[in-house]
């Protein structure tokens, strides 16, 4: 048996050490980080490259854990992938199309909407400054994502100050 169980995807820039992806990573053993080439100006085929290499070595039995524009990569990677996954917690997913989504990202444009073939659980924050709880909300009805509004958060990173986010956590156990 693999014992890797949970692929961590974090977003642009990486997530730093008190990031609650860094606090799960060093919290649990079986939970890894999908590593990008470069988090400063992401290219989505090679983060989708890199996704498809970590979910090929670790087997169907995983559960996706994605943030911001990890959210998309995954969202990207299901569209063309031949891999499943048992599921996937996608957390804050930036909205890519918005006009003030930070620059430097290629080929994110369009966001895809097909639905997911796994089971999904999309967490949005009331007052996300990288995507409206309504489009968070859309996103998650095309993906056929169950949505959890988690209330005023941010954009549930490391300036939300969640730590391990056991509320997160509760999350990803119903996918696990």
């Amino acid at each position: 048996m693999n014992p890797i169980r949970v692929l961590l995807i974090p977003g642009l820039w990486n997530s730093g050490v008190e990031h609650w992806q860094s606090y799960w990573e060093r919290e649990n053993e079986g939970f890894v980080r999908v590593e990008q080439g470069d988090w400063e100006t992401p290219k989505r085929p090679e983060w989708v490259t890199a996704l498809d290499a970590a979910v090929h070595g670790a087997g169907s039995d995983v559960v996706l854990v994605a943030h911001s524009l990890g959210c998309a990569t995954v969202a990207h990677w299901s569209a063309q992938t031949k891999y499943r996954v048992k599921g996937a917690l996608l957390v804050a997913p930036s909205d890519v199309e918005a006009p003030l989504y930070p620059p430097g990202t290629k080929g994110f444009i369009p966001m895809p909407l097909e639905g997911l073939p796994f089971p999904s659980i999309v967490a949005a924050s009331s007052d996300d400054e990288y995507v409206t709880l309504e489009r968070a909300q859309f996103f998650a009805a095309a993906w056929g994502s169950r949505l959890e509004n988690i209330g005023a958060a941010g954009h549930i990173n490391t300036a939300s100050n969640l730590g391990s986010w056991e509320q997160g956590m509760k999350l990803l156990r119903e996918l696990l």
